[in-house]
């Protein structure tokens, strides 16, 4: 039996007196796309952040690709294959498209010291960030400058950035968030494409995109997961009803 690629057991962290993380146990395997839901305050930013190596825990186990990664840090983890959005992007804005994208290339391979040299000259940067900005629909915007593009580019900039290091695992908080319908159209369609050949756990609130691309979808509530399930077990779910999604939001997704 393949072991998943990400193994969650009894992931636990609290903030003064607020439980942030509940004894969270989950696993992901290998090609999902996994979306976690909940409402305002359930944990799902304080789990992501647990992943990707920004929080520290105060118990329980991450496994990834079969290792224990409890207590590495981020830039561990990044060399392992672990790759993470944020809900507020965080850019060079005065930097072409591709020149982030570039940066980005540089910084995970290791070569700190060449930082602001080579990477707008250097092939080897070059074209993994060509080929990244090609798979989110921005092949035709490389050299603009971040500023001009609009905040729906400027998500799909910042996935391109993740894709370029090559990551097994890409954690997505929020990609949506802030986008007008069209915006948040292509942002489905190009998150679709990805679907299959990377391993996705995306955090979001449109429910829309959740039901149409997740594979299996998580809810939290106050830290602590209480359904796990497909997009139809989720909709049917008495307790998600009650807690999160509300009889109007389930039968307006049927």
């Amino acid at each position: 039996m393949v072991e998943p690629l990400l193994q969650i057991s009894g992931l636990s962290k609290r903030f003064g007196g607020v439980v942030a993380s509940d004894a969270i146990t989950l696993d992901i395997p290998y090609g999902e796309f996994h979306a976690v839901i909940g409402p305002n305050g359930a944990g799902k930013t304080t789990l992501i952040g647990l992943l990707a190596g920004e929080i520290s825990p105060g118990g329980g186990m991450i496994k990834f690709d079969g290792g224990d990664i409890t207590t590495l840090p981020v830039d561990r983890r990044s060399k392992l294959g672990m790759a993470r959005s944020f809900q507020i992007t965080s850019l060079f804005r005065d930097f072409s498209a591709i020149d982030n994208v570039a940066l980005a290339v540089q910084a995970h391979s290791g070569h700190s010291f060449r930082f602001w040299k080579n990477a707008w000259r250097d092939q080897a940067l070059r074209e993994p960030a060509h080929a990244a900005l090609a798979r989110v629909g921005l092949a035709d915007r490389a050299n603009v400058r971040v500023d001009r593009l609009s905040h729906g580019e400027q998500r799909q900039l910042e996935i391109a950035m993740a894709l370029a290091t090559k990551p097994r695992l890409l954690l997505l908080d929020e990609p949506m968030a802030g986008m007008g319908p069209e915006e948040s159209a292509r942002m489905v369609e190009m998150l679709r494409a990805l679907k299959g050949g990377i391993t996705i756990l995306l955090i979001e609130h449109d429910m829309e995109t959740v039901f149409a691309l997740a594979d299996r979808i998580t809810v939290l509530v106050y830290g602590r997961i209480i359904a796990c399930g497909d997009a139809a077990a989720i909709r049917a779910d008495t307790a998600v009803r009650e807690a999160y999604l509300g009889e109007q939001e389930v039968r307006a997704h049927v």
